[in-house]
């Protein structure tokens, strides 16, 4: 088989279409009813709790069962278990995108060493946030979240070659050519802000988006759930919304990039946030949520500092950019 055909398999590996457990004995009717629910591939089926299938009008213990198991005969592997040589076949299909700055890029590449400069010219179409996983950034006002969700929602687009994933944006935010190529809603209340999550399933089940960008993730659920009272509650809810996220990142190929708001905790040492007492909203559930965490602060004059503080590739390191009516970039574009 030619390089470029094996290539094209991998890229394409396998987003099985809902219909395709017709094969095994499912009725169309069925089918139907599992899309109306927002589970459009196989794989979302598999991911799909009993509990959940059950409370689709219709669906009996024994039609459930059913369904789950014509799933399950469709899985990669009948064990649910898959060796460490095929995940890393799995992983090779993960796309690097831009964020428009060469060193905000680099220090985000996590087999590279960040120091010499003419590394950082290197790296324009290999580094950056990775797809398969969610990314989280954090910072006060004025650090350039939503400037940088602005500007990977076009280099998303942009062929591999120069940054880009060469796919379609989902951009679910609160309160020319490039931008038809952007899904946009804008979410009022928490609940709002999960069911537009599921409906984007039938988007992604196209296999043509590369990026989804949540701005912001917790301004809606700090509005809807007040106090310590509905605390619990809140974070059930929040990590429900962030393993679907996860779950699509991973099966669509999907870059995942979240902002977050910052809150103060005068009493907090500095192991659990900044030296001025500042730390990012969500507690724990969605600190283990994201794979990539980035803390953005001011710095001097117009730069900015980006600091990884948490990502399983990369160690604990800064990198400057600028905010520009281009969007992101390097101090040296001012």
């Amino acid at each position: 088989m030619a390089p470029d055909s094996i290539l094209a398999d991998e890229e394409d590996v396998a987003i099985l279409d809902i219909d395709e457990i017709q094969a095994h004995g499912i009725g169309a009717t069925d089918i139907a009813k599992l899309k109306a629910n927002n589970i459009h591939t196989v794989a979302s089926l598999i991911s799909c709790t009993t509990k959940r299938l059950l409370k689709i009008k219709g669906f009996s213990d024994i039609k459930v069962e059913k369904i789950k198991e014509a799933a399950k005969k469709m899985a990669p592997s009948a064990s649910g278990f898959i060796t460490a040589a095929e995940l890393g076949q799995v992983r090779k299909r993960c796309i690097r995108i831009s964020t428009g700055s060469k060193q905000l890029d680099a220090c985000l590449n996590g087999s590279v060493t960040f120091s010499v400069e003419s590394e950082v010219e290197a790296l324009t179409s290999c580094s950056g946030f990775q797809t398969m996983s969610i990314s989280e950034v954090y910072g006060e006002f004025r650090c350039g979240k939503t400037q940088l969700a602005h500007t990977m929602a076009v280099i998303a687009q942009l062929p591999k070659e120069m940054g880009g994933a060469e796919g379609k944006v989902a951009y679910i935010v609160d309160p020319d050519q490039a931008c038809e190529n952007i899904a946009y809603a804008r979410a009022q209340n928490s609940e709002m802000q999960t069911e537009l999550l599921e409906s984007l399933a039938s988007n992604f089940a196209s296999n043509e988006y590369r990026l989804l960008i949540i701005d912001s993730v917790m301004a809606l659920y700090r509005t809807d759930y007040s106090g310590r009272g509905e605390l619990s509650e809140r974070q059930q809810v929040l990590g429900s919304f962030l393993r679907r996220a996860t779950q699509m990142a991973e099966e669509f190929n999907l870059a995942v990039l979240m902002t977050n708001q910052v809150m103060s905790d005068p009493g907090a040492s500095a192991l659990f946030a900044g030296a001025d007492g500042r730390k990012p909203a969500g507690g724990h559930i969605l600190a283990h949520a994201s794979t990539t965490r980035l803390l953005l602060r001011k710095g001097r004059g117009e730069e900015r500092v980006a600091k990884i503080v948490d990502s399983p590739d990369c160690p604990e390191r800064e990198a400057t950019y600028i905010i520009t009516t281009g969007g992101i970039n390097d101090p040296e574009k001012a």
